[in-house]
């Protein structure tokens, strides 16, 4: 029986305005890739990101590119081979694992040789905002095990400060979104060193971030946009303690996994991120979760509303996601 592609684009509206160092936004623009084969259904979302050169008409003509192979029958290592890592391909690859796994009636973790799924702690983000609203939003969101605080831009020191006063028995942890320089990253580090914040993402832009390898890291830096697929590992190591591992960056979940063992070979940590997306683009993303010493994956939780059915979450508590979902 032949295979069908789908490609729709979809606008989910936020809870709230979303802000971080490069701007703000009030809706999650994704991309769906639903095949269907031989009565079973397989799908995988992504968000094109504009830091990266991407958007959603680039990424859904990509897509289109890849229909005759894909209706023909290609699989995920065809994919893997044609496209570069980035949203286009994470949809693609993950709707094949979903596929594979309805037609086999096998879920993804098994059929990729990954531990079974258990219920995961995720971070929850805190927009960029004036220290006094993110001291609000940290009270407000108090009851969470772990908070991620959105930096990036004059005033840092005193968000930090003004959200440990807030909240002084919350973990936290920050995202610089490439928002600092050389210059200033002392200062930064001993104060985000001072609040207990545990981790400390992307400070410096990724075309600029020789400093990191030469400066003293009293808080364990974490590399986002420096790093996407197995290719960057290298230039990481040195320079960073550990890499956020987004399936839109590396790709789908077929390189995620590769990217998590190589980097825990090579002694970085893990951090598993996301884009705002719904619970389609959680799941195979919590998969790779498993492996994981960080989690940030509150993509649904900053949705005004999710899908049917979507990941349950209790609190920050998220639970593996059901087969009708993904997997």
């Amino acid at each position: 029986m032949s295979r069908r592609l789908t490609v729709t684009r979809e606008s989910w509206p936020l809870a709230r305005q979303f802000t971080i160092s490069r701007g703000s936004k009030t809706t999650a623009d994704v991309v769906v890739v639903t095949l269907e084969e031989a009565g079973a259904r397989g799908r995988g979302e992504c968000v094109p990101y504009p830091r990266y050169g991407e958007t959603v008409e680039g990424v859904i003509e990509e897509i289109e590119r890849q229909r005759p192979a894909i209706e023909a029958g290609a699989e995920g290592e065809d994919i893997n081979s044609e496209l570069p890592p980035g949203a286009a391909r994470n949809a693609l690859d993950c709707a094949l694992w979903d596929l594979e796994a309805k037609k086999a009636g096998t879920p993804v973790w098994s059929l990729a040789g990954l531990p079974e799924p258990k219920p995961l702690v995720t971070a929850y983000t805190l927009s960029l905002d004036s220290p006094q609203a993110m001291a609000g939003e940290a009270r407000a969101n108090a009851h969470r095990a772990l908070l991620k605080l959105k930096l990036g831009a004059d005033g840092d020191e005193e968000r930090v400060r003004a959200v440990r006063e807030a909240v002084p028995g919350v973990r936290l942890i920050a995202d610089a979104n490439e928002g600092w320089r050389p210059e200033t990253l002392e200062r930064a580090f001993a104060a985000c060193a001072e609040a207990g914040i545990e981790l400390i993402e992307q400070p410096l832009p990724a075309d600029d971030d020789e400093a990191l390898a030469s400066i003293a890291r009293p808080v364990p830096v974490c590399a986002d946009e420096s790093g996407h697929g197995l290719a960057d590992i290298d230039r990481l190591v040195g320079r960073y303690d550990a890499i956020n591992i987004k399936l839109d960056k590396t790709g789908g979940l077929t390189e995620a996994i590769l990217v998590a063992r190589e980097a825990r070979a090579r002694g970085l940590s893990i951090m598993v991120g996301c884009m705002v997306a719904t619970s389609l683009a959680m799941a195979p993303a919590m998969l790779v979760a498993q492996l994981a010493d960080v989690v940030d994956l509150d993509g649904p939780l900053l949705l005004a509303r999710d899908r049917d059915p979507a990941i349950r979450f209790d609190g920050s508590l998220m639970h593996p996601p059901l087969p009708e979902l993904w997997g």
